[in-house]
C-alpha cells in the first residue's frame, strides 16, 4: 500500500515538474483557459467556495477538539491534534515548494488571456488552497473512514481545486501538486501520529503497571 501511494505521489510530482518546464503553449495553459472562461456566471459561487478552504480547514480540528472536551473524549482530542498537525505540516511544505518552484501566477504571466478574480503576489506552485483542502479531507477520511465522511470531504476538496482554476489563480499542474501534497502530508503525519500515540500509550501503561506493582508490595 505504501509503495503504491509513494509511486502515485512521485508520478504527480513528475508531471508537475514537467509541466512547469515545458513551453508556454502547453496542455497546462490550454486547459486552464478552457476552465477559466467556462460558466462566467458561476464566478461568484467559485469565490465563496474557494474562500471556504481555509475556514473549514481551521474549523475542523477546532470543532472536533471542542466536542472532545465536552464529552471528555481523549480519542477525539487526539484526532483534533492530528488534523491540526497535518495541516501545519502541509502549510510548511507548501511554502517551501512555492519558494523552490518560484512560479508566477497565470494572471501575471498571461494577463490578456487569463481572467484572475484578484491580483495575487504570492507564487503559484503548488496551490495552497488545494493542498489545504486535501490535507483536511484526507485526515478526516483516515480518522473516520465512513462513506458519509469520505465522499463529502473529497467532493469539497476537488471543488476547491476546480475553483482555483476557474478563478484564474492556478494552473492545473498547481492544483495537482496541491492535491498530492495535501494527501501526502495527511498520510505521513497519520503514520507518525499512530507511532507516537502507540509508543506513548505503551510507555504510560508501563508506568501505571509499575506503580500498581509498587503499591502491591507495600
Amino acid at each position: 500500500m505504501m509503495r503504491k501511494f509513494t509511486t502515485f505521489i512521485l508520478f504527480l510530482l513528475g508531471f508537475v515538474i514537467l509541466s512547469n518546464t515545458l513551453p508556454a503553449q502547453n496542455t497546462d495553459i490550454v486547459l486552464l483557459k478552457q476552465i477559466n472562461h467556462a460558466a462566467p456566471g458561476l464566478k461568484p459561487t467559485s469565490v465563496v467556495l474557494t474562500e471556504s478552504a481555509l475556514y473549514i480547514s481551521l474549523a475542523a480540528p477546532v470543532a472536533i477538539a471542542g466536542y472532545g472536551l465536552i464529552r471528555s473524549d481523549q480519542d477525539l482530542l487526539k484526532d483534533a491534534c492530528y488534523i491540526a498537525l497535518a495541516s501545519g505540516v502541509n502549510v510548511v511544505a507548501t511554502d517551501v515548494l512555492k519558494r523552490i518552484f518560484n512560479r508566477p501566477r497565470p494572471g501575471v504571466s498571461y494577463p490578456e488571456e487569463i481572467e484572475a478574480y484578484k491580483v495575487l503576489k504570492s507564487r503559484s506552485m503548488p496551490s495552497g488552497h488545494t493542498s489545504c483542502s486535501f490535507v483536511t479531507a484526507t485526515a478526516l477520511s483516515l480518522k473516520y473512514p465512513k462513506w458519509y465522511v469520505i465522499v463529502p470531504a473529497y467532493t469539497w476538496a476537488t471543488a476547491i481545486g476546480v475553483t482555483r482554476m476557474h478563478l484564474g489563480v492556478h494552473y492545473p499542474s498547481d492544483v495537482l501538486a496541491g492535491a498530492a501534497l495535501g494527501i501526502g502530508s495527511a498520510y505521513l503525519t497519520y503514520k507518525l501520529n499512530e507511532w507516537w500515540w502507540n509508543h506513548y500509550d505503551i510507555k504510560a501503561w508501563r508506568i501505571v503497571k509499575k506503580k500498581q506493582e509498587a503499591i502491591n508490595l507495600l
